[in-house]
């Protein structure tokens, strides 16, 4: 089985780690492969993280995507015009204009931490059926329970749950990422699995948060940069 981490943070981001030792722990962890989440700042940027993320999977030897994560609606927008230029799609989670716009917009891939700094899961079932109708996915993030006091996670925990059962009454996909920034935060997958479980996700579900989800992910991101891709759910025959 294949394992994948689609939402890490390297120095470029926010991080503290470099490409290469996240790229590095996550080969010697087990992950196929890993999605670096960048910020946007501009198209030659992308360039640059292409022909850096090109060098690093060559030498690691670990399929690397580039990611970027939109912080508010200007940035997603941004992004949403220049889909084609990039792999991944993330949208900064919490805020629920945030949350809203991420489960509305079909060019995003992925919705994370919604729960972040909130007093409730951040979502609810007319949230979660448009997430589920363009294909968004609700992220579990490990890092928010790793860096939590004892007190604060299990309130996160109970709103992940929430999150967990929504998405699966509505057949909205889950995925599971560490959020890392720092390679010390990384985690092996039968440790994220064994998290997603106790979490309210069957051990195949689990298993397909960080394995069939992520592929599925990868694959829209492959189609999308084909010539005959219009938009999503439309292409040339």
């Amino acid at each position: 089985m294949q394992y994948f981490d689609l939402h890490l943070h390297s120095a470029f981001s926010g991080g503290t780690s470099s490409l290469e030792q996240l790229a590095s722990n996550a080969k010697e962890l087990g992950y196929t492969g890993i999605c670096f989440a960048e910020y946007f700042q501009n198209e030659s940027q992308i360039k640059k993280l292409k022909e850096n993320i090109s060098k690093v999977s060559a030498e690691i030897g670990i399929d690397i995507y580039l990611g970027f994560e939109a912080r508010n609606p200007n940035e997603l927008w941004k992004l949403v015009e220049r889909r084609r230029m990039f792999d991944i799609l993330l949208v900064q989670g919490g805020e629920l204009k945030m949350n809203k716009l991420a489960c509305e917009t079909p060019e995003v891939d992925i919705l994370t931490h919604p729960e972040n700094n909130r007093n409730d899961s951040g979502l609810n079932q007319v949230l979660v059926k448009e997430a589920a109708k363009n294909n968004v996915a609700i992220e579990v993030n490990f890092r928010e329970l790793l860096l939590a006091s004892r007190k604060t996670r299990i309130s996160i925990m109970r709103h992940m749950s929430n999150n967990i059962m929504l998405a699966k009454k509505f057949h909205a996909p889950i995925i599971l990422c560490s959020g890392g920034i720092s390679h010390f935060e990384l985690r092996d997958p039968l440790t994220m699995i064994s998290m997603a479980n106790q979490l309210g996700l069957e051990l195949r579900e689990a298993k397909d948060s960080i394995s069939k989800i992520p592929e599925n992910i990868i694959k829209q991101a492959k189609e999308r940069k084909s010539e005959k891709w219009i938009m999503p759910g439309v292409k040339i025959k």
